[in-house]
């Protein structure tokens, strides 16, 4: 839970994971860097954190590198936060 925690630390990758949840089908890394005012290595980072996270997969698609979202690593941190907002008794 720690790395998918660290991942959703930057508003960048967590605004990438909208993105990708948003469009709903797998996007490259030109396609989300263009959405972005950081750079294309920048967002070749932010993707490489969410994907050793689990939060996203690649796909290599002829030359490219297609990314899509991988929501259920979000499961057992929404179960740890569902915890803490129940209440206490």
């Amino acid at each position: 839970m720690e790395d998918i925690v660290a991942a959703l630390s930057d508003p960048v990758r967590r605004e990438i994971l909208v993105l990708l949840k948003t469009r709903g089908n797998p996007l490259s890394v030109g396609e989300i860097a263009g959405r972005f005012p950081v750079s294309r290595p920048a967002v070749s980072r932010h993707l490489r954190v969410l994907r050793e996270s689990g939060l996203v997969r690649d796909e290599l698609v002829g030359r490219q590198r297609r990314y899509t979202l991988t929501p259920a690593p979000l499961a057992e941190l929404a179960d740890w936060i569902a915890r803490l907002r129940a209440p206490s008794g």
